[in-house]
């Protein structure tokens, strides 16, 4: 079963909200063996939805369409569909009642125009909304079945799992089962990673199922296996070798499974040493401690944090010795290893992980935009890792975060820190 997304609104076009509803949309329809093969963003123009939607349902099984429900006379995914599937528009007076009676108990004074909520395409049904008062529309185009969801997220996934779900599951029969599996990998490139397996990806490239993508972001590289089968049984089996393979071949750059996080992993490797952590940043930010707290029960190894952005406060807060400042500079591996010491006997941690370095949008103490050094001490005494990153300020910032944690998980399982970075890092000399 073929299917295609339409998400409508300017506001989409123009970069006003991010368009995360066909992301969604895709991971789920995937779940259940319906393969999205396109997803565009069109306006609110009823001659371009009507245009947009009769070309999906001319290519697709399921054109699922997200925007342009509400009430308001820039909402036009009702009239597009209407359009495209050439019928005219019927007003619903048990939905006009519905949305009345609602108004009524939310005791809301409504314009008329919030009825136009209740217009259908000819032959068209409503599909119900619980959390919002827009109803969804579910819509025939030639041999094409079209649902058409509120763009509001909540809403539109609520929808979804409770009314499209089960018709499309009713209509496809016994779907194939979809199964992913993704490997997290950090402390290297995509390319490299995708050089590793390359010889897995060619003898796949011949059998057709599983399949392996590469999905980078934010410093991290994940592999995803992806196995299509009658049941769960059969396309575990089917990935198993495929990612005994990816494992062997990537060795100690894969960090986790599926949804765990590298902080949630380094977090769990401190909680079964009975180990604390405490953090300095400068080039960070608070960025690293925020990683660290968004894993739940973070209380129990994480000691705390100190943001020593401006460089005398280095030495004021965390003891750093004026003279590595004065001779070395704020933005060092002597500075990093101070911080890294500091930070762990004022919180009274195991260990202390410590950031500084050169965001940009400038060079600072001569040194260049992208600089990173990282700074750890434990109970073995201290490391250091000195990395060039790349990107603007926001990038630089993320991937100085991944690769502090990448280092602290390395040096607790006891692996070499030194890996190949994100893609475009190159390692500095320790000075």
């Amino acid at each position: 079963m073929l299917a295609e997304v339409v998400a409508v609104g300017d506001e989409l076009l123009y970069g006003d909200i991010i368009n995360g509803n066909a992301a969604w949309l895709g991971r789920h329809l995937a779940d259940v063996g319906v393969r999205v093969e396109r997803s565009v963003v069109v306006g609110d123009d009823v001659t371009v939805i009507e245009q947009a939607l009769r070309a999906a349902a001319g290519r697709a099984d399921v054109v699922v369409v997200t925007g342009g429900l509400g009430p308001t006379q820039d909402d036009l995914t009702r009239e597009g569909l209407a359009a495209a599937a050439g019928v005219g528009l019927r007003r619903d007076d048990f939905l006009e009642a519905q949305l009345r009676r609602r108004f009524r108990e939310l005791g809301r004074q409504v314009p008329e125009m919030n009825y136009r909520q209740a217009d259908l395409p000819e032959s068209a049904e409503p599909l119900p909304n619980v959390p919002g008062t827009a109803p969804g529309v579910r819509a025939e185009i030639g041999q094409a079945v079209v649902y058409a969801l509120p763009g509001v997220p909540h809403e539109m996934y609520a929808m979804f799992t409770a009314s499209v779900l089960p018709d499309l599951l009713r209509r496809a029969g016994q779907p194939a089962v979809v199964v992913h599996r993704v490997l997290r990998t950090a402390g290297i490139w995509e390319s490299a990673v995708a050089e590793a397996v390359a010889g897995e990806v060619e003898r796949l490239r011949g059998v057709g199922n599983p399949t392996i993508a590469f999905l980078a972001s934010g410093g991290q590289t994940r592999l995803r296996i992806t196995a299509r089968a009658g049941d769960r049984a059969e396309a575990d089996r089917l990935i198993a070798p495929v990612e005994a393979a990816a494992r062997a071949a990537l060795g100690p750059a894969v960090y986790g499974v599926d949804d765990e996080t590298l902080a949630g992993v380094v977090g769990r490797q401190l909680t079964t040493r009975t180990a604390t952590i405490a953090v300095a940043e400068s080039l960070t930010g608070g960025r690293l401690a925020a990683a660290f707290t968004e894993t739940p029960g973070a209380s129990a190894y994480f000691r705390g944090g100190a943001v020593v952005y401006a460089t005398d406060s280095k030495a004021s807060v965390l003891g750093v010795d004026p003279e590595i400042l004065a001779t070395d500079g704020a933005v060092s591996a002597r500075a990093a290893a101070a911080l890294a010491v500091g930070v762990r006997d004022l919180f009274g941690a195991t260990w202390g992980l410590a950031t500084t370095g050169v965001a940009g949008p400038d060079e600072q103490e001569g040194k260049a935009v992208g600089t990173l050094h990282l700074g750890l001490a434990g109970p073995d005494g201290t490391t250091t890792r000195s990395l060039r990153l790349p990107g603007d300020r926001p990038r630089i910032q993320t991937f100085a975060v991944v690769q502090a944690l990448d280092v602290l998980r390395r040096t607790l399982s006891g692996l070499p820190v030194a890996g190949t970075g994100p893609s475009g890092a190159m390692e500095l000399p320790d000075r």
